[in-house]
């Protein structure tokens, strides 16, 4: 299997690009707009043919990129079905498998960050989005999200997976790239072993965290599989513009 984790600097957002060796297909799981040209560069450079742009769930921080990498390379976009998005070309569902030459993707629904999201287990990796992070996880306060949701979401299906399984999360905020399943158990602060569901949903609700400034135009462009929406105000086309045309770090 080919693997990369790519970094997107301004979401602070992780792309990973899974190959299968055998066949040259690839995957890229969360890919963000103004990443596609370095995308498209480390899949020439590899020699792969990208099949599907894989999303953990609606993203309320960045646009997609699955629209524009079906238009520029004929990628199929894959998304929980739960969403419904009409722009998907495969609805993922739990128990179904996405299969991309020898690379088998096991979706686990995982809601409590968004009711639609997913994580994917691939062999001994862990893709969890913004349903666990490392040493923490995603907010709950918007996009349907649900503290218990999500506190039974990580204990019952993500940390009942092998301690030894890789964590490889959408964000990460302090220069850290993986953790394991153990490592979260013994010390996540939010929903590690010791905390029960009451402490969680305290931690949750006593957070304050200000209103995404994205999130209402992030969230219409990405049920369009990646659109960055037209006649926003000046403040927000610059960020736009940003999240468009970044300089990759």
């Amino acid at each position: 299997m080919i693997f990369r984790q790519l970094f997107e600097p301004i979401s602070s957002t992780y792309t990973y690009l899974l190959g299968c060796e055998e066949t040259g297909k690839a995957v890229l799981i969360d890919p963000v707009i103004s990443a596609v040209e370095r995308d498209l560069a480390e899949l020439s450079r590899l020699g792969l043919t990208l099949a599907y742009s894989l999303d953990t769930h609606i993203h309320a921080d960045h646009i997609t990129a699955g629209l524009e990498l079906k238009k520029k390379t004929g990628s199929k976009i894959a998304s929980p079905a739960f969403d419904a998005l009409p722009c998907t070309d495969v609805g993922i569902e739990e128990h179904q498998p996405l299969l991309v030459g020898n690379l088998r993707f096991e979706p686990l629904h995982t809601p409590g960050h968004t009711d639609g999201h997913f994580a994917y287990l691939l062999g001994d990796r862990i893709f969890t989005g913004d349903a666990l992070l490392i040493d923490g996880c995603g907010r709950t306060d918007f996009q349907n999200g649900s503290a218990e949701d999500l506190y039974q979401s990580v204990r019952h299906k993500l940390f009942s997976l092998p301690d030894d399984t890789l964590v490889y999360p959408a964000h990460d905020y302090h220069d850290r790239r993986v953790s394991t399943i153990a490592q979260e158990r013994n010390r996540n602060p939010r929903l590690g072993d010791t905390v029960s569901l009451e402490q969680f949903r305290e931690i949750m609700s006593g957070l304050n965290l200000p209103y995404p400034k994205f999130i209402d135009h992030a969230v219409p462009g990405n049920r369009k599989c990646g659109v960055c929406p037209t006649n926003l105000e000046d403040n927000l086309r610059l960020y736009c513009e940003q999240i468009e045309h970044s300089t990759q770090g």
